[in-house]
């Protein structure tokens, strides 16, 4: 700290303040709207400032040393409350603040320092020029990247690796706030230089590993989507190959009909040839092809699992009630219903059951679609935050239905239960709001 008035301190404090709150707001999504976020974080900044501008001017000595690192939980708790994110994220986001803060405030004493003998209005103008190219860097070009890798980190990032990039900015800013009398000198300043460029660059490269690591983890949801269409498609040819026998079937049968029918006519046997029409009737409702609902998709993708499901020896059961166009686009609803049933049936076919069963309801209330598939399974699942855990492959199918239902503000519950593995899917429909109900055990 270079000294000055309290309308100086009051500068400093004023840019220190916005240079925080400012970098969490752009990288927060708050609970409350824009509007009411904003004066919030107003009215909170001109009050922290004109506390520790007056901290400043009772106790100089206790400011110069302390105030730096009060700043962090002051402005955190603030900002955590005010976010509409997870207590790790608004950590990170708080942390990484904080570090900016202490290379602003590094950049400001130390070259005034170095090169202008202490001039406490060329820190300021360094402070003022820092915060504004943070400011504006984060807002045009890192802010737009963070949302866009925002879902891939959620995924990626768990307490542990999240506290250890907090815990290394707060570290390397610590070095520069720490609270003791820090004598000038060249070395001591190229020492913490090195030190907080270090902090930055394992930031810089943890992040990213995190980010395509969830790609990653993303590409290879999609792969497996694109080989459950290949298997849908599969499935399909097979169904079109068994209409098409069907067809040559009937064609051939038809000339028998015909034939019959003409010899009852000659005969003039009307009750034998209406008894017979009449048994033709039912043999042709019989044969009918099973239509499950409006919905070709819907009808498609469950109409040829079942049929896979059948082949394998597992009894299926069905109800379906939706409308024709339920506002879910239909490789939403393929994603959800295909990884449902596939899973299903790997659930009944690695059971050991003598008795499998799949049973699959679809309904829709309203704004609302509620998903539910009771498959028969074995005693040795697993799960992992909330998801079952295969004892082959991975779980990729469920985390994609989690994420498939999350773009409907969905919800998604999986257990097992008596010998049976159930999965519950609830979508909430464009026009129904955004909040979900919840779905109870």
């Amino acid at each position: 700290m270079l000294g000055g008035s309290f309308a100086v301190a009051l500068l400093r404090n004023g840019m220190g303040a916005i240079l925080m709150m400012g970098i969490f707001l752009l990288l927060d999504r708050p609970r409350l709207s824009m509007k009411k976020t904003v004066l919030c974080y107003i009215l909170f900044g001109i009050l922290m400032v004109l506390v520790f501008s007056a901290w400043y001017g009772f106790d100089r000595d206790g400011y110069i040393r302390f105030s730096g690192i009060m700043s962090l939980p002051a402005i955190g708790i603030f900002c955590a409350a005010m976010s509409g994110e997870g207590i790790y994220l608004s950590f990170y986001k708080i942390s990484l603040g904080f570090y900016l803060l202490s290379i602003c405030v590094f950049l400001g004493i130390d070259v005034s320092r170095l090169w202008f003998g202490g001039n406490k209005w060329v820190d300021i103008g360094i402070r003022m020029g820092v915060c504004i190219l943070i400011l504006t860097g984060l807002a045009k070009r890192y802010r737009k990247f963070f949302f866009e890798s925002l879902d891939f980190l959620r995924e990626e990032m768990d307490a542990s690796s999240l506290i250890t990039l907090i815990v290394s900015f707060i570290l390397a800013a610590f070095v520069a706030l720490w609270p003791t009398e820090r004598t000038f000198s060249v070395m001591n300043m190229i020492r913490i230089a090195v030190i907080m460029f270090m902090a930055g660059v394992i930031q810089y490269l943890t992040f990213h590993l995190y980010l395509h690591l969830g790609k990653e983890h993303c590409y290879q949801a999609e792969k497996q989507l694109l080989e459950m269409n290949e298997q849908f498609l599969r499935r399909q040819l097979e169904l079109e190959k068994r209409a098409e026998e069907e067809a040559a079937r009937i064609r051939h049968d038809v000339r028998h009909h015909c034939m019959l029918i003409r010899q009852y006519v000659r005969d003039r046997d009307t009750e034998s040839l209406l008894a017979y029409l009449k048994q033709y009737g039912e043999d042709v409702e019989n044969a009918r092809t099973e239509r499950l609902c409006g919905n070709r998709s819907v009808n498609g993708i469950l109409s040829s699992y079942a049929h896979h499901a059948r082949k394998e020896g597992i009894r299926v059961r069905m109800v379906v009630t939706m409308s024709e166009d339920p506002a879910v686009r239909d490789i939403d609803l393929v994603a959800i219903l295909a990884n449902l049933f596939e899973n299903a049936i790997q659930g009944c076919l690695h059971s050991g059951a003598p008795e499998q069963e799949i049973n699959m309801s679809i309904t829709q209330k309203g704004h609302k679609i509620v998903i539910q598939c009771r498959n028969t399974c074995g005693a040795n699942i697993r799960f992992r935050n909330g998801l079952p855990r295969p004892e082959k492959g991975n779980s990729t199918g469920m985390s994609s239905i989690v994420k498939t239902a999350a773009r409907y503000v969905g919800e998604t519950d999986f257990l097992v239960e008596d010998g049976t593995f159930l999965a519950r899917v609830l979508l909430n429909l464009p026009g129904g709001g955004i909040a979900g109900v919840p779905i109870k055990r």
